[in-house]
């Protein structure tokens, strides 16, 4: 085990962990951090997703020790209140239902959003494209993403 300082939220954080443990069990077991969930394990369904310098990454496919000095956001940095536009169009739009994979979905489309302040259909079709919904929400996560855009 070895100690690390990372950024997570705006605030650094110490934590011991194997140089290969993925970012997403350091949050959730070391940080006490739930919002980010375990979907998959090999990158493929987005439910862990975080921001790494405002980049969405998947969370299970990043160790600890890369790292390094960048800056990680999870769904409970995206907004203190939890009032973030995307998290207001998502009830607006009722979009949850079971509400696992929807962390993963709003902090790809913030980083989306983040890129592109106005982005096609095509474009939030094609960013949205890794995020697995297993309630098939699809449709209303896209108006969801629209509606934010049009508030940011």
């Amino acid at each position: 085990m070895a100690s690390y300082n990372i950024k997570i939220n705006g605030q650094t954080r110490s934590v011991e962990a194997g140089a290969d443990t993925p970012m997403l069990w350091v949050l959730r077991d070391e940080l006490d951090m739930k919002g980010t969930k375990f979907g998959c394990g090999i990158g493929q369904c987005g439910a862990c997703t975080v921001h790494l310098n405002g980049n969405a990454v998947r969370s299970c496919q990043i160790p600890v020790s890369a790292v390094g000095e960048n800056d990680i956001t999870t769904i409970e940095g995206l907004s203190e209140k939890g009032d973030h536009p995307l998290q207001e169009a998502w009830k607006q739009h009722d979009v949850p239902q079971c509400g696992y994979c929807q962390a993963g979905q709003i902090m790809n489309a913030a980083a989306l959003l983040n890129k592109n302040s106005n982005p096609s259909y095509q474009e939030i079709e094609d960013a949205t494209h890794g995020n697995i919904c297993r309630c098939g929400t699809y449709n209303k996560i896209k108006a969801a993403i629209t509606t934010a855009a049009e508030q940011l």
